[in-house]
Parts: C-alpha cells; structure tokens; sequence
C-alpha cells in the first residue's frame, strides 16, 4: 500500500500529499508518516517542492483533526446521555480537560496512534474549539516539519528513518499504555482500601 502511494506521490505531487494527510487525520491507515518523511525526501531530490508539500499536507491533516473534533462534538449529547451519571466519565472528562492540551499536541507527533481518539474525545468533552486550534496546529507542524525534515536531511535513506520513527513512536505508545494501566491499577487499590477504612469506621 506504501510504495502504491509513494509512487502516486510522485505522479501527481503535492495535492495527493494533501488528501492523503487528510484521510490519515481521519483514521484511515494509509501511512501518512511514511508519506510525509518520503515527502521531505523526494524534496530534497527534486521531485518535488518540499515547503509547497509541508503547506499542502498540514492545510489536510488540519481540516481532518477539525472533522474529526466535530463528529466528537456532535456525538456529546448522546455521550452525556448515556455515560453522564457516571462517576467514572465525570472524573475522565476533568481530567482531560485538565490534561488536554498536552495530551493533542503530542498525539499529533509522538504518539501518533492516540491522535484519533484525542480528537473525538476533545469535541465530545465540550473542549473549547479555539483551544483545540493553537495545539493541534502546533502539533501537526513539528510533526510535518520533523518527519519531512528528516526525509529531506536523509535523503535517499528515508526509508531508515521512517524505520526508527516507527519503532520509536512504538515504544512511547507501549509506555504509555502501561503508565496509563498501572495509574488505573493505583487509582483502584487507593478505591478498595478507602472502602475497607469506611467499613472499618462503621
């Protein structure tokens, strides 16, 4: 699938760039990192303009972060109805609220694999648009600008790169999956020995 869209890259350029950065933001697995490092080297060789495909590709990855953030928005009612009352929503939405501007800007480069769930997540918990923007848009240019950039440095070797970004961007999510486990694994143990305390007292 990779090399089929690197080769339409280099048949029709910079607005392919563009589309497929968009339809990446929205969820569909079409390598959209692999795209953009190949992007930055196929600048670097001449193929194409390389700041032109950088504007093109992060105009798409935004408005598919902004689609994505709206079917999180339009879904919060029926959300609100049917987790609402739950203890555990409530304190979920708190803390993404409290947490979420760290958490889009560095699921839009990192820890790429979250950025879907980040984005609906942020429109389902009422997270303020503007907000959304500034994060997002600074987050989707390191992103484009540190994997293109590196094509463009490597060259010829971008495929290396792509390589390391993926391993690397492998063992963040694993990370972060297992502090996010092991926090949930506290949280219910300081549950269970609260409970015992009161029962205890009572």
């Amino acid at each position: 699938m990779s090399e089929f869209l690197l080769t339409q890259v280099i048949n029709y350029g910079n607005p392919l760039i563009g589309l497929i950065l968009f339809l990446g933001a929205l969820g569909l697995p079409i390598g959209a990192s692999v795209v953009v490092i190949a992007a930055g080297a196929f600048g670097q060789q001449g193929i194409l303009n390389w700041p032109t495909a950088a504007l093109i590709g992060l105009a798409g990855a935004l408005l598919g972060d902004t689609l994505s953030f709206g079917m999180g928005y339009y879904a919060k009612d029926a959300v609100q109805n049917r987790f609402g009352k739950s203890p555990a929503w409530r304190s979920a939405r708190v803390s993404f609220q409290q947490r979420a501007g760290a958490a889009i800007f560095l699921t839009r480069w990192l820890v790429t694999a979250l950025a879907i769930p980040t984005n609906l997540i942020a429109g389902g918990s009422g997270y303020k648009f503007s907000r959304f923007m500034i994060y997002d848009i600074a987050g989707e240019t390191l992103w484009i600008g540190l994997y293109g950039g590196l094509g463009y440095l490597f060259g010829s070797q971008w495929e290396l790169v792509y390589d390391f970004t993926t391993n690397f961007g492998g063992l963040i999510l694993g990370l972060v999956i297992f502090g996010f486990g092991l926090r949930q694994a506290l949280n219910w143990q300081k549950q269970n020995r609260t409970r015992r305390n009161q029962k205890a007292e009572a």
